[in-house]
């Protein structure tokens, strides 16, 4: 099973961010080790003063495939999550600056919390709502409409250079509204109105 995560798809992180939106999808990877499942708690690592939450849409991918074309993209995807790709900005920050890879900032152990799925049968996939809370608190409300790279163009573009198989994740970006998280914070995440995901931190 893969984790692939997807950087600035949203253009109003990109600007948050002061990044360029990207020409195409920026991927990353997060290894099997950085699953956080069943509503268990986020404890923030001792190497770290800051860790940002990054709510995302989350595709399950439903079958193998290698090299996949646009008109078969989507039989490829049938369910939806809720992700958090939770980052240490502080050494991405570091990282950025003597241009190193920021694994150890994205990628570490429990940094990748994923809901269960649920079905896209009849669901619009141009109109999947994500909305993130931080203590009760909306803090990112948006829609793949906004995303720079939808879910088949992700599909295919992941596909040219791994092999996606049954059961991998794909994190499809996040939007603006993304901050820090402390102990005893709780973020929750809903995609298209329906509660799927409970994170507390400690």
């Amino acid at each position: 099973m893969k984790i692939f995560c997807i950087g600035r798809n949203y253009a109003d992180h990109a600007k948050e961010m002061n990044s360029p939106v990207p020409s195409q999808p920026m991927i990353f990877m997060k290894p099997p080790t950085a699953l956080l499942i069943n509503n268990d708690p986020f404890y923030i690592p001792e190497w770290t003063s800051n860790v940002h939450y990054e709510g995302e849409i989350v595709l399950k991918v439903c079958k193998n495939g290698k090299y996949i074309q646009p008109e078969f993209a989507n039989k490829y995807y049938d369910k939806v999550g809720f992700g958090i790709d939770f980052t240490a900005r502080d050494l991405q920050q570091k990282c950025k600056e003597k241009g190193h890879p920021w694994e150890i900032a994205k990628s570490f152990d429990n940094s990748a919390a994923v809901s269960g799925f649920i079905s896209l049968e009849g669901v619009d996939k141009s109109n999947v709502k994500i909305e993130t809370k931080l203590n009760g608190r909306t803090v990112q409300n948006s829609d793949s409409s906004y995303l720079i790279f939808d879910f088949d163009t992700l599909i295919c573009h992941i596909s040219q250079y791994f092999t996606l198989q049954q059961g991998d994740y794909i994190f499809t970006g996040t939007p603006a509204g993304v901050g820090q998280v402390n102990i005893g914070d709780k973020v929750e995440g809903f995609i298209n109105g329906q509660h799927l995901l409970t994170c507390e931190i400690k």
